[in-house]
């Protein structure tokens, strides 16, 4: 366990110095300012950076210490929790260009309020499901003029 919280640090400064390698690689623009297009990458990369340091050096001072939340993050309804909302979005991944976002997203969300909340809660689950959707699609849809599937 002590390694996993080591490990997520060490990942997202790997991945900072990955991406910050790749922004300076980026191509020169050639209108305007030549460096424009690297500006925020860049600023993005560095933060993650500086972010991650500072993330590697709280979590090695408190290394000694055993973390409670962590032991009940992997024990009881939590690990179940995590599990099918990663199923239900494998899930949704799969059929939202083949039934489109509006019924897809009414599926995925209706099943994970269900997982979540349960059957006895079934009244707000399907009334949260079907608001949700819609105002997220026409929002997008009819509001922004966003295509979507």
């Amino acid at each position: 366990m002590k390694v996993f919280k080591m490990g997520v640090p060490i990942f997202l400064i790997i991945i900072s110095i990955v991406f910050l390698i790749g922004t300076i690689n980026l191509p020169k623009a050639n209108l305007g300012n030549p460096n424009g297009p690297i500006y925020f990458p860049m600023g993005i990369s560095i933060l993650l950076l500086i972010f991650g340091i500072i993330y590697f050096f709280q979590e090695l001072k408190h290394l000694g210490n055993d973390n409670e939340k962590i032991r009940q993050l992997f024990s009881g309804r939590v690990l179940k929790l995590v599990a099918w909302t990663i199923v239900l979005g494998l899930g949704y991944t799969v059929i939202f260009d083949r039934i489109g976002f509006l019924f897809s997203t009414i599926l995925f969300l209706g099943a994970l309020l269900f997982v979540i909340n349960g059957v006895k809660k079934w009244k707000v689950n399907i009334i949260v499901t079907l608001v949700f959707s819609y105002a997220s699609w026409y929002s997008f849809s009819e509001l922004l003029g966003v295509s979507l599937p």
